[in-house]
């Protein structure tokens, strides 16, 4: 379900695509991060969701899905929606101004948003990420040992603007037997669902290093690994990913 893209956002993207230059990532440089906003509801979604999982195979790249609750009123209450998703989906759009909200809806990096399952549109928006990285581009570590998780922000050019850092608890693999509504019989899986948010501190260009014991990271549900993301703005304004890293708890 998608709604209808302006002529300015169009515009805009049509002029970034036509710098897209960028070759292959190297091994040791700063995750792209895709997330996509998705919905059992959404009958346009299913090929977003089988989208992703591809996309997981890539090393150079984490993908995470956020599910949202707007299409429940169609007959299927999604089961792994958070009202903080739509939050952060809407502050997208308010940091943008183009008040583009819809499913499936891919944001790359922070900065753009494409169809979630048009992957020609999503390579591009990958290789203009990498072919402009942010500035600072930090590659984030983060490790499981002993019950915890440690996180590892090297040091960068102080930024301009507040940058957070956020834990995401993440089940890797969940599969959906959708009884109601657009998808109703259907058997979706969603890759790296998002189960949480939880904001460890704030990076101000010096080394920052985080360790929290697994047992006090809350979650709607099981989850079976971590995403960190670090991130200029607010929850309702979020803006650029500057790092991003994920591990597994198994």
């Amino acid at each position: 379900m998608k709604q209808r893209f302006s002529k300015a956002f169009l515009a805009a993207l049509g002029v970034a695509w036509m710098s897209l230059t960028a070759g292959p990532i190297a091994a040791n440089e700063p995750k792209v991060v895709v997330e996509l906003f998705t919905s059992q509801g959404c009958s346009s979604c299913p090929a977003a969701d089988k989208l992703l999982a591809e996309l997981a195979k890539d090393p150079s790249i984490l993908p995470i899905s956020l599910s949202v609750d707007y299409w429940d009123y169609l007959g299927w209450k999604d089961t792994l929606a958070l009202p903080g998703h739509v939050k952060r989906q809407r502050g997208y759009s308010g940091m943008r101004g183009d008040r583009a909200v819809y499913t499936p809806q891919a944001i790359i990096n922070g900065a753009m948003h494409v169809l979630g399952s048009d992957r020609q549109a999503i390579e591009r928006a990958v290789k203009q990420v990498r072919a402009n990285p942010p500035r600072p581009s930090l590659a984030v570590d983060v490790t499981v040992a002993d019950d915890r998780i440690n996180v590892v922000i090297p040091a960068g050019p102080p930024p301009a603007e507040p940058v957070q850092v956020w834990l995401c608890p993440v089940a890797k693999t969940v599969p959906v037997n959708i009884g109601r509504g657009e998808n109703r019989g259907h058997t979706v899986t969603y890759t790296n669902s998002v189960r949480g948010w939880i904001r460890l501190g704030e990076w101000k260009g010096e080394e920052l290093r985080i360790s929290k014991p697994i047992s006090e990271i809350s979650a709607k549900g099981k989850f079976d690994a971590v995403a960190i993301l670090v991130q200029a703005g607010k929850p309702d304004a979020p803006g650029l990913v500057y790092g991003a890293a994920t591990a597994s708890l198994q």
